[in-house]
């Protein structure tokens, strides 16, 4: 048998652009997220002039920011990075559910990867624990997804070679 051809991301990102969506609420938490991002991006080779970071006041505005950054046709990946702490009613889960289900929508319309750096926590102690320094923090998680998925689709689109 042939030797199968694998296709995964080369966890490069020099030569690609990111956006990064942000919530400003929680901003204790978020801050710390973006700061793993870029700081994942950095390592991956990403130059600075290739990131735009667009802040927005909470999780719910960060769909509307993706999407329109996505069908800009100037960015490779989104990382999209948010906090929600969960309190005595269900409104945390409601946005959750609904920014997810757009996230996912708009990388799926778009063809643009959307990175899930939304943080659903029960506490502030377990959202702060999520956003520490360290591979552990999910903001450098989503831009490792965001990194991985852009070369992965630059692979499925690139032109075959000739034969």
């Amino acid at each position: 048998m042939d030797t199968v051809k694998i296709i995964e991301g080369d966890g490069q990102a020099g030569g690609r652009r990111f956006a990064l969506v942000v919530a400003k609420y929680h901003d204790f938490v978020t801050d710390r997220l973006q700061a793993g991002a870029l700081a994942t991006l950095a390592e991956a080779g990403a130059a600075s002039e290739d990131i735009v970071v667009v802040r927005v006041p909470g999780t719910w505005e960060i769909p509307l920011a993706a999407q329109h950054a996505a069908e800009s046709g100037g960015y490779d990946a989104i990382i999209c990075i948010g906090c929600l702490i969960r309190g005595e009613t269900a409104h945390a889960g409601y946005i959750a559910a609904a920014v997810a289900g757009s996230l996912a929508a708009t990388a799926g319309s778009t063809g643009v990867p959307v990175a899930f750096g939304v943080l659903t926590t029960n506490s502030v102690e377990e959202a702060l624990a999520r956003a520490g320094d360290g591979p552990a923090n999910k903001g450098r998680e989503a831009a490792i997804a965001a990194i991985e998925m852009a070369s992965v689709l630059a692979q499925l689109t690139r032109p075959p070679a000739p034969s």
